[in-house]
C-alpha cells in the first residue's frame, strides 16, 4: 500500500504545477511580444523615393 501512496500525485502537487505551467507559457508570449514590439519599434520601414517620370507607370491594354 504505501508504494502506492508514492506513485500518485497529490491534488495540491497537481494545481501548483498547472499554475505554474500556464506561468511560463504566459511569460515566453508577453516576452515574445514585447522582443517583437521593441524590434519594430527600434527599425521603423521607410519606403524608397519613387522617381517621377514623364512616362505613365502601366502600358495600355491590346486587344487582339
Amino acid at each position: 500500500m504505501q508504494g502506492k501512496e508514492e506513485a500518485l500525485m497529490s491534488l495540491t502537487m497537481t494545481i501548483v504545477m498547472l499554475i505554474s505551467g500556464w506561468l511560463a507559457v504566459a511569460t515566453a508570449m508577453l516576452w515574445g511580444v514585447l522582443r517583437i514590439t521593441r524590434r519594430h519599434h527600434r527599425h521603423p520601414v521607410q519606403s524608397a523615393p519613387v522617381a517621377k517620370t514623364g512616362q505613365p507607370a502601366a502600358h495600355p491594354a491590346t486587344a487582339h
